[in-house]
């Protein structure tokens, strides 16, 4: 469904990183009569404000938020130095200083989510889509708009929760 997208991997890089679960991606590459996802940075912004509205792939809800941004912060110090997460509900976004290679740090916590949360729902389904966009920060400007993103994208979805989706390390001090 998705692409084998180029990764920038570089020890100490602060990465916007945005995965999907899967059924949400499968309905947008239907919806839109797509093969794959493009890395292009202006189609992996229609798909989250698609997503955004979308009900497709939504099980990041409820008990789950908790259990899933529980799971985020437990990696902190390990695998990254988290700023910020969103728990949308079928996509998830983080911003953090990455202290392993990408691809471990996205192996650690796709595997460990959905094993937390398919053992919650009792479900075996794939949860996660195998890609996820990542994005390097450059500068302090970038990196306040991607934490003011992050920290505003539910409520600017108008999701009744919105405060119980995310988690900033400023907003913790």
């Amino acid at each position: 469904m998705g692409t084998n997208l180029f990764h920038i991997n570089q020890k100490n890089a602060v990465q916007f990183v945005t995965f999907r679960t899967h059924e949400s991606v499968a309905y947008y590459l239907k919806k839109h009569n797509k093969q794959i996802i493009e890395s292009k940075p202006q189609q992996q912004h229609e798909l989250d404000q698609f997503l955004d509205v979308s009900r497709a792939g939504s099980v990041l809800n409820s008990e789950i938020i908790s259990l899933l941004i529980s799971f985020i912060k437990s990696k902190d110090k390990t695998y990254y130095h988290l700023y910020a997460v969103s728990i949308m509900p079928n996509h998830v976004h983080l911003l953090f200083q990455q202290l392993q290679p990408l691809s471990i740090i996205m192996q650690s916590l796709k595997g460990g989510s959905a094993f937390i949360i398919n053992k919650y729902r009792s479900d075996s389904k794939s949860l996660w889509e195998k890609s996820y966009y990542d994005k390097v920060i450059r500068s302090e400007k970038q990196f306040q708009m991607t934490y003011q993103y992050i920290k505003n994208n539910a409520y600017k979805a108008n999701l009744k929760d919105a405060s119980k989706r995310f988690y900033g390390l400023y907003e913790s001090e």
